[in-house]
C-alpha cells in the first residue's frame, strides 16, 4: 500500500511539473523533454555567431507572433494555394529567422518526436536572442500548443508604424498590456534595423518631432531606395537602453518610436529606462512573460506541428 501511494505521489508531481495549474510550467517538457532547453539555446547561439543581425529577427518573430491569434506559432505557417499566411502580410515580410526556428525543431523531433511545441520554440528563441545580446535572462512557462489558423487578413492587427502613443496605448491594452508594459516592449528596439519605406513619410512632410540633422541621415539612408536598413539605435546588436537615449534626441526612427518621448503619457517612462538601465531590464523582464502567455493555446485547442510551417 505504501508503494502504491508513493507511485502515486510521485505520477501526481510529474503531472504537476509538467502541466502546472493552468496548462503551462516552468518545468512542462522536465520529463517528455530534458534536453528541449539546451538545444534551443544552443542553436539559438550558434546562429547568433554566425549572424548576430537575427537576434533583432527572433525577438520580432515572438512579438508578431503573439499579437495575432496569441502565441500559437501561427506566423510560422506557410501560405497555400487555399489560404494567404501571416508571414505573407506587407507587415511580415520582412521577418527572418525561421530556419533557426525549423532547425531546432528538427533537433527536438529527432530527441523527442511530436513533444515540444513551435510555439514554444519561438518564445524560447526570443528570450535567449535578448540574453545573447546582454539584456536581461527571464524565464518563461512553456506548455503552448500550436495553432491550426494562419491568414493574412489577421495581421491587420499589429501595430502600424504610424501610430502615435495613445493608439499604441489602446492596442496593447486590449491584449491586457499597460502602457508600461507597450514602452518597455518597445524597447527592444534597441536591436535591429528598420526598413526606409516605414519612416520615409516623416521626411517629406518634415515631421516636428523629428531632430534636423536626424532627419538628414534617414534621408541619405532612404537615397539607397525603401529596403535600404537605418539602425534603430547606435548599438544594433547589443540589448541596452541606447534607443531611449535616441528617443530623448529626438532621434527616433519611426514616427511610434518618437511618440513614445513626444507624448506626456509615456516621456517619464522613457526618461526613466533612459536614466537606469536596470529598471529597464526588470520592466523589460515581466512585460515580456505577460506577452509570452497572450490567448496560449492548451489542451486540444492546439496541436504541436511536426513541422513548424505547416497544420498537421
Amino acid at each position: 500500500m505504501v508503494k502504491a501511494n508513493l507511485i502515486g505521489v510521485v505520477l501526481l508531481m510529474e503531472v504537476i511539473l509538467r502541466f502546472g495549474v493552468d496548462g503551462l510550467s516552468m518545468q512542462y517538457y522536465m520529463m517528455s523533454c530534458p534536453f528541449a532547453d539546451p538545444i534551443i539555446k544552443n542553436t539559438v547561439n550558434n546562429a547568433l555567431q554566425a549572424d548576430p543581425t537575427l537576434a533583432a529577427a527572433l525577438v520580432r518573430m515572438h512579438f508578431h507572433d503573439c499579437f495575432i491569434e496569441g502565441c500559437d506559432g501561427s506566423v510560422l505557417i506557410d501560405s497555400t494555394k487555399d489560404n494567404t499566411a501571416e508571414k505573407d502580410s506587407p507587415a511580415n515580410l520582412s521577418l527572418r529567422g525561421y530556419e533557426v526556428i525549423d532547425d531546432a525543431k528538427e533537433q527536438l523531433e529527432q530527441q523527442c518526436p511530436g513533444v515540444v511545441s513551435c510555439a514554444d520554440i519561438i518564445a524560447m528563441a526570443a528570450r535567449d536572442a535578448v540574453f545573447w545580446t546582454g539584456g536581461p535572462y527571464y524565464e518563461i512557462a512553456k506548455g503552448r500548443k500550436d495553432g491550426r489558423r494562419s491568414k493574412i487578413e489577421d495581421t491587420i492587427n499589429l501595430p502600424f508604424p504610424t501610430f502615435n502613443a495613445s493608439e499604441l496605448i489602446r492596442q496593447f491594452g486590449q491584449h491586457g498590456l499597460t502602457a508600461q508594459d507597450m514602452v518597455a516592449l518597445s524597447g527592444a528596439h534597441t536591436l535591429g534595423v528598420s526598413r526606409c519605406a516605414s519612416f520615409k513619410s516623416r521626411l517629406s512632410n518634415v515631421d516636428p518631432t523629428l531632430d534636423s540633422d536626424f532627419a538628414k541621415t534617414l534621408s541619405k539612408t532612404c537615397s539607397a531606395g525603401d529596403n535600404a536598413e537605418q539602425p534603430f539605435d547606435a548599438t544594433r546588436n547589443t540589448f541596452d537602453n541606447f534607443y531611449f537615449y535616441a528617443l530623448q534626441r529626438k532621434s527616433g526612427v519611426l514616427f511610434s518610436d518618437q511618440t513614445l518621448y513626444t507624448s506626456p503619457r509615456t516621456r517619464n517612462l522613457v526618461n526613466g529606462y533612459a536614466m537606469n538601465q536596470a529598471m529597464f531590464f526588470l520592466d523589460f523582464q515581466q512585460a515580456m512573460v505577460k506577452m509570452s502567455l497572450l490567448d496560449v493555446k492548451e489542451g486540444n485547442k492546439g496541436e504541436v506541428r511536426g513541422n513548424c510551417r505547416k497544420i498537421n
